[in-house]
């Protein structure tokens, strides 16, 4: 283990021998890379150090403290907290090699193939076809409500190689390189009247066995570890106090003193301690994960995360009367990110519409809440050992 004095001194070395202030971005970004101060859990030359997770905030807070520049973490969000704890998890010391690096530094965005429009909810019902032609796999089908797909150049991408058998059992995981031939990716306009989400066609798309994530017929299992880090990822993000959604709103009320009234002030009382609630538990949940692996507990803050920003938006524009139906801005647009406190609280309000969606629905976190957390009896599913061919779809 890396005790948090040799931390220190290697941030320090770092910044010495990089400065900030006289260094380019990408290159400051490679060499803290190498140091092992980009996830100092990760193993040495992947990024890391072997140190105790909990270490991190410390290296972070004492780059920021010098200027150091970021990875844009937002931009990247995809690929920092799903793409690389699955190959870390799973892939070849090639993959991890190969991929690891660029994926942090931002050179390279992620994309996450694994919703489809013919499986709703039911994910493991996918169709997209992943056929074996010696060392190569040809893949065809369909994936939707893909994030950054139109800036991405990889994606995690879950196929069925064998529809014989039940529909849980026949799914292979692999990296899909978005520019090679066959893959066509078309935006998909949003309420907000932007185009962040993507549909993706894969026609013909020739992978390499090597872009295999764990084994023929296992990828249900690998994308169980992309599935709960990315509810990590959006419902436990590391927020400060009045962060996210309800910092607009608490600014607001404090500058608009004549916005006010007995009933709103109960109702913002209220979620504001909902939403410091929602931290506290985030920030708990992240020493949790210092100890292991993330479980089911992110489907709860998932959950928490969704109907919080809809009810806190709800009551931003309803304070605001007839300024909050006002919108800033309709014009297609293909954002690299969402920003909710960038724009006007009627964009907060029509954007949070998809948080119960995306990142698994509301009603599938449920279950797992209620099955894995709860302890409750599962429900019944006369599907499960059933060859995914003999499905009524």
């Amino acid at each position: 283990m890396t005790e948090a004095a040799e931390l220190g001194r290697r941030t320090a070395q770092l910044l010495d021998a990089y400065p900030p202030a006289t260094t380019d971005r990408l290159e400051f970004l490679k060499a803290r890379f190498d140091a092992g101060l980009a996830w100092v859990h990760y193993p040495e030359g992947l990024g890391g150090l072997g140190a105790p997770r909990s270490l991190q905030a410390a290296v972070d807070t004492e780059l920021e403290a010098a200027g150091a520049p970021d990875n844009d973490p937002r931009r990247i969000g995809i690929g920092l907290g799903m793409a690389a704890p699955t190959i870390l998890q799973f892939g070849t010391e090639e993959q991890k090699l190969r991929y690891l690096k660029p994926l942090w530094t931002g050179e390279e965005v992620w994309c996450q193939l694994f919703s489809e429009p013919g499986a709703g909810s039911d994910l493991a019902a996918l169709g997209t076809r992943a056929v074996r032609e010696g060392d190569t796999w040809v893949v065809n089908g369909q994936k939707v409500w893909t994030s950054s797909a139109h800036v991405a150049r990889w994606a995690i991408l879950i196929a069925r190689t064998d529809p014989d058998a039940p529909k849980h059992r026949g799914i292979t995981y692999f990296i899909c390189d978005m520019t090679d031939p066959g893959v066509e990716v078309r935006p998909l306009r949003q309420i907000t009247g932007e185009a962040e989400f993507n549909e993706v066609f894969l026609t013909d798309v020739r992978i390499p066995d090597s872009r295999r994530l764990g084994e023929v017929g296992d990828g249900w299992r690998v994308a169980q570890t992309t599935l709960n880090n990315e509810r990590v990822a959006i419902g436990g993000m590391r927020l400060p106090r009045e962060g996210g959604m309800i910092g607009p709103i608490a600014k607001t009320w404090r500058e608009r003193p004549e916005l006010r009234t007995h009933d709103l002030h109960q109702r913002l009382l209220k979620l504001w301690v909902e939403a410091e609630v929602a931290r506290l538990t985030g920030e708990r949940l992240r020493q949790q994960l210092v100890a292991g692996q993330p479980g089911p507990e992110g489907s709860g803050m998932k959950l928490a995360f969704a109907r919080l920003n809809q009810e806190i938006s709800g009551l931003e524009v309803e304070l605001l009367g007839e300024e909050g139906l006002l919108y800033d801005d309709w014009t297609m647009r293909r954002p690299e990110l969402v920003d909710f406190t960038g724009r006007d609280a009627g964009y907060r309000y029509l954007r949070s519409k998809g948080n119960s969606i995306e990142g698994g629905t509301t009603e599938v976190l449920l279950n797992i809440v209620a099955e894995r957390v709860l302890g409750l009896p599962t429900e019944p599913r006369t599907d499960k050992d059933v060859a995914w061919k003999d499905l009524a779809r």
